[in-house]
């Protein structure tokens, strides 16, 4: 993967343990030349990831949209910043951006990102590895319900299962690099779609 996207708070939370954690993602992204693709902020958790990147001195491309822009919040030391219409136009571009994509905690955002990707993914609209970073049991409850999803017959086990988990980044990169994406789904094949 030569860039990932990193969908993530805007907020920095109030967990020491993530706000360092966050930090050496981007870090690790940096001393593995992979571009960082995030929202293109300066502050809360993705402002964390991007400026050890840029520490680093990774390349980072930041996406933000047009009503967000202000000089209080976008990062002005980004390699690449892409002004959007729209929220939908930041994902897009992102997705186009983008190899894979890692979950860091985040709020209602990342879980809209979140969701979003994968629903991608599970309509096999895209093949690329999406991972969480489950950093201090951040994600356990959602990992949680998605397996009362695949309980109750809402969800497939191998669509669950094309989600990487791992609560280290070392990890977690080294699954998503190891990746095989699912088959197309067979609807998508039948003639007439």
């Amino acid at each position: 993967m030569k860039s990932i996207a990193v969908f993530c708070g805007s907020s920095e939370g109030n967990d020491q343990i993530i706000i360092e954690e966050a930090y050496k993602l981007g870090q690790t992204l940096a001393s593995q030349n992979i571009t960082l693709v995030y929202g293109g902020s300066k502050i809360g958790i993705m402002g964390k990831v991007a400026q050890a990147v840029i520490d680093g001195n990774g390349d980072t491309i930041g996406i933000i949209p047009v009503f967000l822009k202000t000089k209080e919040i976008v990062h002005t030391e980004l390699t690449e910043l892409i002004v959007t219409e729209n929220m939908h136009d930041r994902k897009v571009i992102m997705y186009e951006k983008s190899d894979g994509f890692i979950i860091i905690p985040g709020g209602f955002g990342t879980m809209d990102e979140f969701f979003e990707i994968t629903t991608w993914g599970q309509l096999g609209l895209h093949t690329k590895p999406i991972g969480i970073l489950n950093t201090n049991s951040y994600y356990d409850a959602l990992i949680a319900q998605c397996k009362m999803m695949v309980e109750r017959g809402f969800l497939k086990q191998e669509n669950l299962e094309a989600v990487v988990v791992d609560t280290t980044i070392d990890g977690l990169l080294e699954k998503m690099n190891n990746y095989k994406p699912l088959p197309a789904p067979q609807w998508l094949n039948k003639s007439g779609l």
